[in-house]
């Protein structure tokens, strides 16, 4: 359990106008609109939206956590790696879910190793951890 002793970084942001509105951080870094997508009957837009924020928060924070285990593994890609998320969104009988792919490119890295590397990436991850068994979350090597 984190307390309040062990807490490494901790951010703010907030948002206004809903799907159709904006979201900005505390210090100025982050400010951007926000559009509902057409595919959720919005009228869609110059804005992101929360599913692409996730999935470039989930992305940037798992890539960290696999280049971490494959440093400590002593594992080597040829060339940067890379993670790719896919946010997929739907009813659920009360309310809406969300389901999310994890495609990590690991180039130079025999599969099996890739693998590994990134099943201890999941294990350490603050996302995987915050999502563990909430919501479904496929790992795929490519």
């Amino acid at each position: 359990m984190m307390t309040p002793e062990n807490i490494l970084y901790e951010t703010e942001v907030t948002a206004t106008g809903g799907r159709d509105g904006k979201a900005a951080s505390a210090d100025g870094l982050l400010s951007v609109s926000l559009s509902l997508p057409k595919s959720m009957g919005g009228p869609g837009g110059e804005g992101t939206n929360p599913e692409q924020l996730f999935a470039a928060g989930y992305a940037a924070c798992f890539l960290g956590a696999v280049k971490l285990v494959a440093r400590t593994r002593k594992v080597v890609p040829s060339a940067e790696p890379s993670v790719t998320a896919k946010v997929a969104m739907g009813p659920v009988p009360v309310g809406y879910a969300l389901a999310v792919e994890l495609r990590v490119n690991l180039p130079g890295v025999e599969k099996s190793v890739a693998e590994d590397v990134v099943a201890g990436a999941h294990e350490r991850c603050p996302y995987s951890n915050a999502t563990r068994g909430n919501i479904d979350v496929k790992l795929t090597v490519i």
